[in-house]
């Protein structure tokens, strides 16, 4: 008989404040094979007990209760490691300095295109 475990999809924590952009980024990562766990605010994604076992954080930078550096902060404080791509619709020299210092692996202007955000959070892009 064979085997019917569903193969594990890699898990996406999304946070970002304008319900179309979320519900957006939600839909095509789910389409594209993503398990996305989506939040509006910086709180209930640091209060779900399961975010260590997400692969990636794409997160806004600007949140109505923090930011996101904040939250790749608070993440790395219980150990989690993995790759990070920070959207902002205010890019700067200083904020991308401040997010690569951070630990972010790319920074993108929204509005960000599809495939370049597939890309940054696959590690696929060419920095």
């Amino acid at each position: 008989m064979p085997d019917t475990k569903p193969i594990p999809r890699p898990r996406v924590l999304l946070v970002e404040d304008d319900d179309g952009v979320r519900r957006s980024i939600h839909l095509m990562l789910n389409g594209k094979g993503f398990e996305v766990r989506s939040y509006s605010a910086a709180a209930p994604l640091l209060a779900d007990p399961t975010i260590d076992e997400a692969a990636y954080l794409i997160a806004d930078y600007r949140l109505p209760d923090s930011d996101g550096l904040g939250v790749l902060r608070a993440l790395q404080r219980i150990g989690w490691t993995g790759r990070s791509v920070l959207m902002t619709a205010y890019p700067s020299g200083t904020l991308r300095e401040a997010a690569l210092a951070c630990g972010y692996d790319a920074i993108l202007e929204k509005p960000v295109p599809q495939h370049q955000l597939l890309a940054a959070i696959t590690g696929a892009e060419k920095e």
